[in-house]
């Protein structure tokens, strides 16, 4: 596949008797962003580690544009950018000398230097805070900080390992607008993450990992299809609904379950457009909605799906 910038193959990786990587394999397409979806403690932030050359797996191959990535292939790993977990910046330099620093281990050098740190300040929106040293910034302007310093190369490949964790709504969109203005340039992306919005957010591939296997390899609009309910409404009513006619609401077409008890019920819905002849069926039987919503299928419940517990668990 000509297209194919980063292709994981079969990699393995355990800690004494943990197997924390058990034969992933995925690939990321020129200017896609790839998301990898799973709990804590699922095996992301090793892949990472394999994938930008800090690790080296026990087994399988990571190729970037066909040449191998690992712990001594330093002319491919230096077009890969990493955005850590941990923040990886010295808070007595300003963030401009920050910059120069890590600029400097990537051989850039006089004005192409200063050109660099100018354009990744601009992008992430920190212009104006040059001169000021990381230690007075908030969370949310360090990890934008963090994300410029690993653009200052402008790698072929952007990894980002949970680059939200800690910050405040307002720094989290910030960060959202910035990863936006790359994929509209065609970088390509890999974001790991266990918060499904942003995921949903920000990818257009998602792989789902849990207990370091692949269990899920595909766009959203084919993980929602695997769901035998696409859609969800929830129901308040003005009078209990008794258990003969909640067994009644399970068995009409389209429904693929019903739970809640006295006067909150969810339906699952195998289409949207069902909500409707839910609605009309209660009152038929004179049982009043005082509030409904309807809502569309989540990733959570892809994850739940697959593996039967929440992806918070």
């Amino acid at each position: 596949m000509r297209d194919v910038l980063l292709d994981v193959r079969d990699l393995a990786k355990a800690y004494g008797r943990r197997q924390a990587v058990d034969g992933v394999s995925f690939h990321v397409r020129r200017g896609q962003t790839v998301g990898l979806l799973g709990p804590n403690g699922a095996g992301k932030s090793t892949i990472v580690g394999i994938i930008s050359g800090i690790l080296d797996a026990d087994a399988g191959t990571v190729l970037l544009d066909g040449a191998a990535v690992g712990t001594r292939g330093h002319a491919t790993r230096r077009r890969i950018g990493l955005v850590p977990q941990d923040l990886a910046l010295y808070d007595d330099l300003p963030a401009i000398e920050n910059l120069k620093l890590f600029g400097a281990l990537y051989g850039l050098k006089n004005a192409a230097l200063a050109g660099r740190c100018a354009a990744v300040l601009e992008l992430v929106g920190l212009a104006d805070r040059a001169r000021d040293k990381p230690l007075t910034f908030s969370g949310g302007m360090k990890r934008r900080l963090n994300i410029a310093a690993a653009l200052l190369h402008e790698p072929a490949l952007l990894i980002l390992d949970e680059p939200t964790v800690g910050v405040d709504p307002q720094s989290r969109n910030a960060i959202f607008e910035t990863l936006a203005a790359l994929q509209g340039s065609g970088m390509a992306l890999v974001y790991t993450s266990h918060y499904m919005e942003e995921v949903e957010r920000l990818a257009d591939h998602i792989v789902i990992i849990d207990h370091g296997k692949v269990l899920a390899d595909a766009n959203p609009a084919e993980l929602y299809a695997r769901l035998p309910a696409r859609a969800a409404l929830h129901v308040e009513l003005a009078a209990p609904l008794s258990g003969e006619l909640a067994a009644g609401l399970a068995r009409l077409p389209g429904i693929a379950g019903v739970s809640g008890e006295s006067l909150a019920w969810d339906v699952r819905l195998e289409d949207g457009t069902q909500a409707i002849a839910v609605l009309d069926w209660l009152r038929d039987r004179g049982q009043v909605p005082v509030h409904f919503a309807t809502a569309r299928a989540r990733l959570e419940d892809v994850f739940l799906d697959l593996t039967g517990r929440s992806l918070r668990d």
